[in-house]
């Protein structure tokens, strides 16, 4: 990772600026309980640091993150994407359980919205939780431009709690003249690798900013991972303790850690106990932490307690004993053991794949696209997708529309049962994704590091 870019230090100059998270977008409410929101996608120059000159970004409502969604669990948000790009797009709700028709994949559950058209998603959300959104056409190319934001769904009893501090995360791969390294898209030696690593770490959009947290009590910490492919690990400077309260939305039940690691596309909800104790977040992924925030506590005579955690998972570990299960065997990129694999119904050599159509990854020896169906599973079958890493890369997978339990393996070597969307598989690692199919519709089931999917790792679960 060389500190995520040797170059960073050009780039990355801590601020003494506020957070200034997202200004929220137009929103209305209907007696019926209807979020309304309007998102704009749109070229836009952002500015990472006031020291520095404007990026040109590809962005939400002008800002990134993009604007913060937010409903109260069993509202339905009715959300209208307006397309100012120069090509088409769509918004996937990561880790929504949404109606397929809704989940925001082109060319599968709807198509993709043309340049200077609009698209209306409506659907309810059923589970409370931190989740976020995301452009999914070309996303290794729109989300690496900024096009993503945070979605949070809340309890009743949890609206507008002034304990829950945002953090979204993203690195960034930034040239000398401090823009998007665009020439680099569709780098073979990204897609083939680890995937398009950044050399500028941004929190809340901002390179080394000052976040506010409540001086006293306990508070929430709200991690994203927004990056195309970056693994991030965050402590707590004066090595602070923080107890794990949900991952990827669900709750779960409570373990203290000293360190986090999130994968792409993955959530953590953390609590601290003494805000007032905090200097700043780390990034320890390297031999060398950086600094990626400060905190800045502030009095506040508005603060409520914390809601009590409720530790419940959407729903019990189901019995395995009549599962259905899927094999999947993942193989191919640089150092690999696939030498051919099956492109459109012809088998051909994986050098050739890569040199003339871009495509390195497998599933069970073929090409993945949104035409490579993994299973076909009837409604409410128990479903175990036995994913066997068998590359040389760390993977993040994840299945759309549900969520699954895994013996998740990123706290440590002892691994802890939870309920998750997305997991980060180490290379070699052999894991079962168990879940109810209690979604009807075509799922997409990839790998979330973007580049990876865009060259072959993804197929589909399709409920029926």
């Amino acid at each position: 990772m060389a500190r995520i870019g040797a170059a960073r230090r050009d780039f990355i100059k801590q601020s003494a600026a506020g957070l200034a998270l997202t200004a929220m977008p137009k929103v209305s409410f209907a007696r019926e309980s209807v979020r309304r929101y309007q998102l704009v996608a749109e070229p836009h120059p952002h500015f990472f640091d006031n020291k520095l000159k404007a990026t040109d970004l590809w962005l939400y409502n002008g800002q990134t993150p993009g604007p913060l969604i937010t409903a109260v669990k069993n509202e339905i948000l009715e959300v209208e994407v307006v397309n100012n790009l120069d090509q088409p797009t769509t918004v996937h709700w990561h880790g929504i359980r949404n109606i397929n028709e809704m989940d925001g994949v082109p060319g599968l559950t709807q198509p993709a919205i043309q340049p200077g058209e609009k698209f209306r998603y409506r659907f309810s959300v059923k589970d409370a939780g931190t989740f976020w959104y995301h452009a999914h056409n070309k996303a290794w190319q729109q989300v690496a431009r900024g096009l993503y934001g945070p979605l949070i769904v809340h309890n009743p009893l949890e609206q507008n709690n002034s304990r829950d501090v945002l953090i979204v995360a993203d690195d960034w791969l930034i040239d000398k003249n401090e823009q998007i390294d665009a020439d680099s898209f569709g780098s073979l030696g990204h897609w083939s690798h680890g995937g398009r690593l950044g050399n500028a770490l941004s929190i809340n959009g901002k390179f080394g900013p000052s976040i506010p947290i409540p001086s006293s009590g306990t508070t929430k910490l709200k991690f994203i991972n927004a990056a195309n492919a970056r693994v991030l690990k965050f402590a707590l400077e004066g090595n602070h303790q923080m107890r794990v309260a949900s991952v990827d939305g669900s709750p779960c039940e409570n373990f203290i850690t000293n360190e986090i690691t999130i994968g792409p596309a993955q959530r953590l909800d953390i609590e601290v106990d003494e805000p007032s104790n905090l200097t700043s977040l780390l990034e320890i992924s390297t031999s060398q932490p950086l600094k990626a925030a400060k905190f800045e506590p502030v009095i506040s005579t508005l603060d409520k307690p914390l809601h009590s955690s409720d530790s419940r998972p959407y729903y019990n570990q189901p019995d395995v004993k009549n599962a259905k299960i899927v094999e999947i065997h993942m193989q191919g990129g640089a150092m690999g053991n696939l030498s051919s694999a099956t492109f459109n119904g012809e088998v051909r050599e994986l050098r050739d794949l890569a040199m003339n159509e871009s495509k390195l990854w497998a599933f069970n020896g073929e090409i993945g696209d949104y035409g490579l169906t993994l299973a076909e599973v009837q409604l409410q079958d128990i479903v175990v997708l036995r994913v066997w890493n068998d590359t040389a890369w760390r993977h993040s997978m994840h299945l759309h529309g549900h969520h699954f339990w895994v013996q998740s393996r990123e706290f440590g070597e002892n691994p802890r049962n939870l309920l998750r969307d997305t997991y980060l598989m180490q290379p070699r690692e052999k894991a079962d994704l168990i879940f109810i199919a209690d979604n009807h519709g075509r799922w997409l089931f990839h790998c979330h590091m973007l580049e990876h999917h865009a060259s072959g790792m993804g197929g589909l679960i399709s409920v029926v």
